[in-house]
């Protein structure tokens, strides 16, 4: 996942681990030799438009809306078609009151009369207020889960290790973000919810306790499913 920074110099470009104390609660139930985090790619605000979510600073959220209200007013000045013009006054609306294009109930129709152009505030924006400036890890967290992402994770033996995932992503998918093998000889999926695991005090307490569900390759994941699956090789 790519997360892009408006304003904020708090925080570096480049990789980062995923800091979540819900994979660490997890690690610390069930034994294995490394432990690797999901991580997130953080870029500059040269990369906006490919960016799944945006990280902005207060200053940088007042700058955004006012970029998409130019843009609104240009297009309109050069009397567009009906139902782009009908969008525009729409997105305009709710720009002046201080609202972002994504997720603010346009219509399909809207959109589709928009879908040429890229809004700054067409994306999940999380908004870095002063006091959390402090802590970019939870910053990555909120803009990581704003953009529609979950984690999955396996765990024990050699490592436990979260997966990064779009949610709604299904059981026989989210093998193939480990290994394309998974993928292709899937047969089952053995799941135990995280709260599940953290009851039961690990896996094999879950297990016995038969918390442990079998799932088909159209089960939708859940955030923190902690997954075995099963395949042919």
């Amino acid at each position: 996942m790519k997360i892009a920074l408006f304003g904020l110099t708090g925080i570096k470009t480049g990789k980062h681990n995923l800091k979540d104390s819900r994979f660490d609660e997890v690690d610390k139930l069930v034994e294995a030799d490394k432990k690797t985090y999901a991580q997130v790619d953080v870029v500059g605000d040269d990369q906006l438009i490919d960016a799944d979510a945006i990280l902005v600073s207060v200053e940088g959220r007042a700058d955004m809306i006012l970029k998409d209200l130019e843009f609104v007013e240009t297009r309109l000045g050069r009397e567009p078609q009906e139902a782009e013009r009908q969008a525009l006054k729409k997105i305009q609306a709710l720009l002046e009151q201080e609202k972002f294009v994504f997720n603010s109930g346009l219509t399909p129709e809207d959109l589709s009369a928009v879908a040429a152009h890229n809004f700054f505030t067409a994306k999940p924006i999380v908004v870095a207020e002063p006091p959390d400036l402090e802590n970019p890890d939870a910053l990555l967290l909120r803009a990581f889960r704003e953009g529609g992402c979950i984690c999955f994770l396996t765990v024990g033996g050699k490592e436990n290790r979260a997966w990064p995932i779009r949610k709604g992503t299904t059981a026989w998918e989210a093998g193939g973000t480990i290994h394309t093998d998974i993928q292709k000889g899937f047969i089952r999926a053995e799941i135990i919810s995280y709260a599940d695991l953290i009851e039961a005090g690990g896996e094999t307490q879950a297990k016995r306790a038969n918390k442990m569900r079998l799932e088909t390759k159209q089960y939708v994941m859940q955030d923190y499913d902690v997954t075995n699956f099963r395949f042919n090789k």
